[in-house]
This record gives C-alpha cells, structure tokens and sequence, in this order.
C-alpha cells in the first residue's frame, strides 16, 4: 500500500505538551488525522460477548501514538497500560509497543532487562527497610544515586554521598516505600543521549556546566555529538531488550572509558535535542509512523 495514504493517527497525552502539538502538527502537514486524547478520557464499556474503548475515535485509529507515560496511581497505571495492550491485540498499532513501555516504565525492571542482555549498567539495587538500604548505600561505595522507579526528565533524584545525606534521606522517606539506589559514576560533566528513531540516529551531549546533573531540564545544555559507532550499537541492543522502536538511550563513560547504560526510555523527548541537529526530528518520527501503521 502507499505509505502517504491518510492515516487515523491517536496522539494519547497531554494536548498542550510540545511534542503533542508538533506530531499532531506533522501528520496533519502530512495529509493525516490526527486526534489528541487525554489519558482521563479513556474508559471501555463491557458486556457479554462485547467491549467497547472509548473515546470512539481510539478504537478507530490506524494507530495510537502515547507521549507522556500514564500518570496517577497503581490502578489507573494497570487500567491505562492493559488498555493499550487491548487496542493492539485488536490490531490497532502503538508506539511504542505496550510491552516496551510497561517495561521502561520501570526503570528497574527496564534496568534488569538490559542487564540481562548482557549490557553494561551501573551496579544497582532496590531496599526497602532503613538497614537495607543503609546497607545497599555501604555496598555500592557509599556514594549512590536514589531515583524513582517511575519519573523522567531527572525529577526526584538525589544523591547521597555522606552519612548525612543518607541520615536526611532515610528522614524524609516513609517506612512502606522503597529505594532504588544505583552507584554514581563519575563523569566528565557529561553524558550522551541517543534518540533511536527506528533505524534513524540522532545523539547529543547533555552537558553540566556545574553539579553533577545532567538533565537538560535540570540545568544541563544540550551540544552536538557524534557517537562512535561502538556507543550507537550499544544503544540499539539496550533498545531491543526493552522492546522499543523509538528510544531515548543514556550512556555515560566510566574513567575507566568503560561506557554503561543508564537507562532506556520509550517516551523520549527531543525538544532539547532539536535545537542541536538539522534534521527534523518529529518529521522522522511521523515517518515511522506511516511505516507501522499499515493495514
């Protein structure tokens, strides 16, 4: 079939988000539909021998585009994913493909995936009482990064690298919640994003210009970056583990030279990454899409 023939594309998140606006702009420019679902209004009717998604227009979609991962708590998290896994069993295409996403979701089941490739990551481990995770904290070398499972752009990470960040740390936190700690790499002031677009590459440096953070929406800048092609494999084999066709792959060089994965996220953005690469990015994107989302 023609690739170029007008697609029913669902754009699953927030509407007034910029990566929303540009993919719904792009298609559209691309001759497509494209309709801007919040995660609020999805919902299903059950009846014996029937199901029907709502709103409408889901369920009638070439394809359903998710940006920005399913917010709230554990039951709208499971409700919002098994519906995805729903709508593509029906054959309706999702990028990226539920399963990616439940496992990115996660970063220490995205972690564990990796690793289990046999991919190079940072040493990490998950506690749950205050000794256990004193003793995790002891155990990668008493300077650790404590991040969320669940979070993205660098929100809510912390590093303790004393006994009394450690001492505020356990403070802060509740008895029931745990802690997932992973062991801080020194770093040159910077790390490396690889956006996988498909088969397409685009990469950049997230650079520091004072702490240790490099999240661009934490401070850090974006600059142009060549990956060696040794950087790039690695992206694409971290990207395969956790199932996705669209990446966002952090890697950060040891002092050793030694490179590890950080993480892998399947609802990567580009905004920042846009303003150091000539090529379109979201053009690339909406490519891919017209690609999978073929009778």
């Amino acid at each position: 079939m023609n690739p170029r023939r007008p697609l029913r594309i669902t754009i699953v998140g927030d509407p007034r988000g910029w990566h929303v606006r540009r993919i719904a702009e792009t298609a559209v420019a691309r001759g497509h539909q494209a309709r801007l679902v919040r995660w609020t209004e999805l919902g299903t009717i059950v009846a014996t021998g029937d199901e029907a998604i709502l709103p409408a227009a889901v369920a009638e979609s070439h394809g359903i585009v998710v940006r920005g991962m399913p917010g709230g708590g554990l039951e709208e998290v499971i409700f919002r994913m098994n519906l995805l896994g729903r709508l593509a069993r029906i054959g309706i295409g999702v990028v990226n493909p539920p399963r990616s996403l439940e496992v990115a979701i996660d970063k220490h089941l995205s972690l564990a995936e990796i690793a289990s490739a046999g991919l190079p990551v940072p040493r990490s481990m998950v506690a749950q009482s205050p000794e256990a995770i004193r003793d995790a904290w002891l155990s990668l070398g008493r300077d650790t990064v404590v991040k969320p499972l669940f979070g993205s752009q660098g929100r809510g990470i912390e590093r303790i690298s004393s006994e009394e960040d450690l001492a505020a740390f356990l403070a802060g936190r509740s008895l029931e919640s745990l802690a997932y700690l992973q062991e801080f790499i020194p770093h040159a002031g910077w790390d490396a994003r690889i956006l996988l677009v498909g088969d397409r590459v685009f990469s950049m440096r997230r650079v520091a210009d004072s702490g240790w953070r490099t999240n661009v929406a934490q401070g850090g800048r974006a600059e142009p970056f060549a990956p060696p092609e040794a950087w790039v494999a690695l992206a694409r084999r971290a990207a395969r583990a956790v199932g996705a066709v669209v990446a966002g792959v952090d890697l950060v060089a040891r002092p050793s030279g030694e490179v590890v994965i950080l993480e892998v996220n399947a609802v990567p953005g580009w905004r920042a990454l846009q303003t150091v690469v000539p090529t379109d990015i979201t053009s690339a994107f909406t490519q891919l899409l017209e690609s999978r989302f073929r009778d």
